[in-house]
């Protein structure tokens, strides 16, 4: 994937057993306009402050954005292939946008586990995207569940 770092991943998944409070992982990316464009084609949102440069320096960021969604979904990389891993469940995911992020920045999505309900194999985690200026760009928390003991 070149922004995982290899000896990050269990392909295996963690079991509910091997979470711990303050487990943290990250991945970083840095956004390229195939990126958007991609990601514009794919879910249909072509809104020009995406995909239009003359329109998007009219606009208060004065020129083109990423996707709020698309810097989000990085969090999905963080729960499916990170924590828990494998045969993880995604349930549930807040986010709050904080600033935008541009063509070029190079963003690092986090997830750190904040909470464990054993019995129910479901962790929950603070989820953050912060650009290369470490400015916070996405707040939030994920739940997951581990589907291994």
């Amino acid at each position: 994937m070149g922004f995982i770092d290899d000896d990050s991943l269990n392909m295996s998944g963690y079991g509910i057993g091997e979470i711990y409070v303050g487990m943290k992982k990250s991945v970083s990316k840095t956004i390229t306009e195939s990126d958007v464009y991609t990601y514009a084609g794919i879910i249909g949102d072509i809104n020009p402050v995406h995909v239009n440069a003359e329109y998007a320096k009219t606009t208060r960021f004065g020129e083109r954005i990423a996707h709020g969604m698309l810097t989000a979904s990085f969090f999905s990389t963080i729960v499916g292939m990170l924590i828990p891993g494998a045969d993880a469940i995604y349930l549930g995911q807040t986010c709050r946008f904080l600033l935008p992020v541009k063509f070029g920045d190079t963003i690092t999505a986090a997830g750190e586990v904040t909470r464990i309900d054993p019995e129910k194999r479901i962790a929950y985690m603070h989820t953050t995207v912060v650009n290369q200026r470490g400015e916070l760009v996405v707040d939030g928390e994920a739940t997951v569940m581990a589907t291994k003991p």
